[in-house]
């Protein structure tokens, strides 16, 4: 896995989320407090939303943790945020740890 792999992923789930959060009125991040506290869809017609948008969430949240991480291994090593920029534009592949 590379860096813009990561990076497409959070954008691709990023306007999954939104979608969801157009279609049910209140940010993810409300939503997913709520799911993970037990609480159910108000009509069965939203089972499978629901669980795909909470199955959403979990990966965004685990893709950006991916991404911090990422960037944090690189500014540890030689790299600067400039240099990975440098690289990035360029799309040359960054591999990191999955």
């Amino acid at each position: 896995m590379t860096l813009e792999d990561i990076l497409e992923d959070i954008h691709s789930l990023e306007d999954e989320l939104r979608s969801y959060e157009r279609k049910y009125g209140v940010l993810s991040e409300t939503f997913y407090d709520a799911y993970s506290q037990g609480e159910e869809p108000a009509s069965p017609a939203w089972v499978r939303d629901w669980t795909a948008w909470a199955s959403a969430y979990t990966l965004w949240l685990r893709r950006r943790e991916q991404y911090r991480s990422a960037i944090q291994a690189l500014r540890m090593g030689t790299d600067t945020v400039t240099q990975v920029i440098e690289k990035t534009a360029r799309h040359d592949p960054i591999p990191v740890a999955a």
